[in-house]
C-alpha cells in the first residue's frame, strides 16, 4: 500500500505546485505557462507508475512507464522505420498533397459560385463518411504500400481545409472590398492584398485540424493492409502478440509527432498572422 499513499501524496504535491503558480504574481509569465503543464504530465506519469507497481496490474492491461520507456529505447530502430513508413511518407505526403489541392480548390470555389453551390455539399457528404469505410476501398485501389495511406490522408484533410478556405475568403467585409473596387482594384489584387490575408487565420485553423486528421488517417489505414512496416500494422499486431508495451510505446512516437506537427504549424501561424487580435500578447 506504499506506492498508493506515494501516489496520493505525488497527486497532493502537483495539486499545490501548480495552484501556487497560477494564483502567484507571475501566473501570466511564459516560464509559468511552460512548468505548469510540465508539472502536470510529470505528476501524472508518476502517479501511473505508482498506481502500477503498488496494485500489480498485469502488463497485458496498463504497463508502467518505465517498462514503455525501456521497450521504447531497446526499439528505437523499429520505431524510426515505422515513422518514415507511417508519418514522412503517408501523413506528411498526404498532408501537403491534400492541403494545397484544397487551398486551389477553394481559390476556384470563390471564383465560380457554380462550384459554390455543387461542391461544397458533396463535400460535407463525403468529409461524413468514416474513414474504416473508406480505407480499405483506397487500400485496394493504391495498393498496400504508404501511396494508399497518403491517398486516405488526402481524403480526409481536403475538405475540413476546404471549408476552412472558403469560410475565410469570404472573411473580408462588404465596405473593404467596396473600397478595394474603388481603387480600381482587379479580381486578383483584391484577391491578393484584401482577401488572402483575412483569410489566413481560418487557413492556420484548416492546417491546425488537418495535422491530427493526416496522422490518425495514416495509422487507421494501415490496419486495412499494410507491408511489415509502419505504426498501424506495428501497433495491430503487437496487440495481437500482447506486447502492449510495444503498443505503448507507437503510441508516444504518435503522440510526440502530432505534436511536433501542431507546434511547427502553429509556430509559422504566429509568424504570418502576427497582426491578427488573436496572436497579440
Amino acid at each position: 500500500m506504499i506506492p498508493i499513499f506515494g501516489a496520493i501524496g505525488v497527486w497532493l504535491l502537483g495539486w499545490w505546485l501548480n495552484s501556487r503558480l497560477a494564483s502567484g504574481p507571475y501566473a501570466d509569465t511564459r516560464m509559468v505557462r511552460f512548468l505548469a503543464p510540465l508539472i502536470f504530465g510529470l505528476t501524472v506519469i508518476v502517479i501511473w507508475e505508482l498506481v502500477v507497481r503498488g496494485l500489480e496490474v498485469s502488463m497485458v492491461i496498463l504497463p508502467a512507464p518505465s517498462v514503455i520507456w525501456d521497450r521504447f529505447w531497446d526499439s528505437l530502430p523499429t520505431l524510426w522505420a515505422d515513422f518514415v513508413q507511417t508519418i514522412i511518407k503517408g501523413a506528411l505526403s498526404g498532408y501537403i498533397i491534400g492541403c494545397i489541392s484544397a487551398l486551389l480548390m477553394a481559390i476556384a470555389v470563390d471564383r465560380w459560385d457554380f462550384l459554390r453551390l455543387g461542391l461544397l455539399p458533396v463535400g460535407n457528404f463525403v468529409a461524413a463518411l468514416p474513414i474504416v469505410g473508406t480505407a480499405p476501398i483506397l487500400v485496394m485501389w493504391f495498393g498496400f504500400d504508404w501511396h494508399s495511406k497518403a491517398a486516405v490522408v488526402v481524403v480526409m484533410v481536403f475538405f475540413p481545409m476546404l471549408v476552412n478556405t472558403v469560410a475565410g475568403l469570404r472573411e473580408a467585409t462588404a465596405m473593404q472590398r467596396d473600397l478595394m473596387e474603388t481603387y480600381a482594384a482587379t479580381y486578383w489584387q483584391s484577391f491578393l492584398k484584401l482577401r488572402l490575408p483575412a483569410a489566413m487565420p481560418f487557413i492556420f485553423n484548416g492546417l491546425k485540424i488537418s495535422t491530427t486528421l493526416a496522422l490518425i488517417g495514416a495509422i487507421v489505414a494501415e490496419f486495412f493492409g499494410s507491408p511489415t512496416l509502419g505504426m498501424g500494422f506495428r501497433i495491430s499486431t503487437s496487440v495481437g502478440q500482447l506486447s502492449l508495451d510495444m503498443v505503448w510505446a507507437e503510441i508516444v512516437v504518435a503522440a510526440l509527432a502530432g505534436t511536433a506537427f501542431y507546434g511547427l504549424v502553429a509556430m509559422i501561424e504566429k509568424a504570418v498572422t502576427f497582426w491578427h487580435p488573436s496572436q497579440r500578447s
